[in-house]
């Protein structure tokens, strides 16, 4: 899988995020640094003191800031998705019409995916190093965001608004769709992100059959 580029490559990419509302400026340092390396070396070849170097913290001055290596990616990756599910609350209220709720949640999915790249990269690619209770915590909010947009998807079959065989499938499809853009997305395309994002609500419509 291609890799995001990380913030040496570009100074206009988002992809870390802004810090935590109250996050010390040292934590949200940590969160960033080992957001970049989990992203350029994967997650088991970065080490605590890989980290520490990036942002000038040795030894034991680091497990001030974090308790371990595991912790910051169990903070990145339910941060993630905690993210994701409040988009899609937000997207879809004020709005009862199945088409529109649909748009607007594939939208918001789309543009976190465009803004927060590495989250997306290491999200997809380290499931398999989260410990528990992190694996669990993750994967239920992944399944209830899955079912976020499948109960969409389900209101507007039974409006008569969408024609498809299995809402379950165009979920997974209309999911592929954000997170396929944080792959190859770069602002200095010739695309503007509100255009892609639009342009992918289209496309959520056009695969459930909205008519």
């Amino acid at each position: 899988m291609p890799q995001p580029r990380t913030h040496r490559d570009t100074a206009a990419n988002r992809s870390g995020g802004p810090p935590a509302a109250g996050s010390p400026p040292r934590a949200h340092a940590i969160r960033a640094a080992a957001l970049e390396l989990f992203t350029r070396r994967g997650y088991q070849a970065t080490t605590m003191a890989d980290i520490g170097a990036a942002v000038g913290v040795r030894g034991p001055s680091l497990y001030k800031h974090v308790s371990s290596k595991q912790a910051l990616l169990a903070q990145i990756m339910i941060g993630t998705m905690d993210a994701l599910l409040a988009a899609h609350r937000t997207a879809v209220a004020g709005t009862e019409d199945p088409a529109e709720r649909l748009r607007r949640a594939t939208e918001a999915h789309v543009r976190y995916h465009a803004r927060h790249r590495l989250e997306a990269f290491v999200g997809n690619r380290e499931i398999r190093s989260l410990e528990e209770p992190h694996s669990t915590a993750v994967l239920d909010r992944r399944d209830a965001y899955e079912k976020a947009f499948r109960e969409l998807v389900e209101a507007g079959v039974a409006a008569g608004r969408f024609h498809v065989a299995s809402a379950r499938l165009a979920s997974y499809a209309i999911l592929d769709l954000g997170m396929g853009v944080a792959v190859w997305y770069r602002e200095d395309r010739e695309l503007t992100e509100d255009q892609i994002v639009y342009q992918y609500g289209d496309f959520a419509l056009l695969l459930v059959g909205s008519g």
